[in-house]
């Protein structure tokens, strides 16, 4: 998180999920499960669970950023 400007909670809870994996995508080894594992983080919630009951509305909002896999 650091090699994006994320140095405390602070940080991360103030940034947009969506803007915080638009940064992170780009990184080795990041994929769809990093934007449910920001959002459950946030949340206090399992990633699996984001995943499970938000799959839809997540994708649709990365498709609109232009973020969604092909």
């Amino acid at each position: 998180m650091a090699a994006v400007g994320i140095h405390s909670v602070q940080d991360f809870m103030a940034i947009d999920p969506y803007a915080l994996y638009a940064k992170i995508k780009p990184m080795k080894g990041m994929g769809l499960n990093s934007i449910y594992a920001i959002i459950g983080a946030r949340e206090n919630i399992s990633w699996i669970e984001i995943k499970n009951t938000r799959k839809e509305e997540i994708l649709m909002v990365l498709d609109d950023m232009g973020l969604a896999p092909k």
